[in-house]
């Protein structure tokens, strides 16, 4: 399967955008040394709802998020489907392929419209190992996956669902003038409890109890967290909880 689907058609000539130095993996770079990735980049735009990768496809590219929203999925055989993540403009996917020569571990939907940029394999790694600063960048981001992928397992290992629901919110959300966070825009909450591997009543419920709690209210513009740290701290008691309190 080719890794770009059929979707919004690339305007025809250059686009003056597309240029790899605006990527925040290119930037300390200078135009000699990106030349020979450039001459291979192919620019795609992609419409919201449509599928960038599937899991299991055998294209050899790392990609470059330049514009827009993708999400990161995994499905089981028997259609439950899990949210791993979600990438904004200056993201890297495909690189763990691109490394190990594997098949896509993971399926990608673009949640706005999006401008991805694409290398392959064999040009790229020959860039990064041949360049300090992008192999450094590149070991940087991988350790960074294997951090996040490690705390993703102690959560759903160790917290109860409220304290996953609890440190899903902290990781979304940013500060709000007048004080506290918000997660904004609102998520659904069969997209929450896909997150954290639980099911959208408990989700739901859960949510009913803190905004009962005072922890938070949810409003047109989001979810309002009005006592952060009272939920930072229930998050971090609750990794020294005993199984099953």
């Amino acid at each position: 399967m080719v890794i770009f689907t059929p979707g919004v058609a690339p305007a025809h000539g250059a686009d003056p955008m597309d240029d790899l130095s605006r990527l925040p993996f290119f930037r300390p770079f200078g135009r000699t040394e990106l030349e020979p990735l450039t001459a291979v980049a192919h620019w795609r735009d992609f419409s919201a709802g449509q599928t960038v990768l599937e899991a299991g496809d055998s294209t050899q590219e790392v990609c470059f998020i330049a514009e827009g929203e993708l999400r990161v999925i995994a499905r089981s055989s028997g259609g439950h489907e899990i949210i791993l993540n979600e990438l904004g403009p200056g993201s890297i996917f495909g690189e763990i392929a691109t490394v190990d020569g594997e098949p896509r571990s993971a399926t990608i939907v673009a949640l706005t419209r999006a401008r991805v940029c694409a290398v392959a394999a064999s040009p790229f790694m020959t860039f990064a190992l041949s360049t300090p600063g992008a192999s450094h960048h590149l070991m940087r981001r991988l350790a960074a996956l294997v951090r996040d992928k490690d705390l993703q397992l102690l959560e759903l290992t160790v917290l109860p669902v409220r304290a996953r629901l609890a440190a899903l919110l902290l990781r979304l959300s940013r500060p709000r003038e007048g004080g506290g966070r918000i997660v904004s825009p609102p998520r659904p909450h069969h997209e929450l409890a896909s997150r954290i591997g639980a099911r959208r009543e408990i989700v739901s419920r859960t949510l009913g109890a803190m905004r009962r709690e005072g922890l938070l209210e949810t409003t047109r513009g989001g979810i309002v967290l009005s006592r952060p740290e009272a939920l930072q701290t229930e998050v971090e008691l609750s990794y020294g909880a005993r199984p099953g309190s």
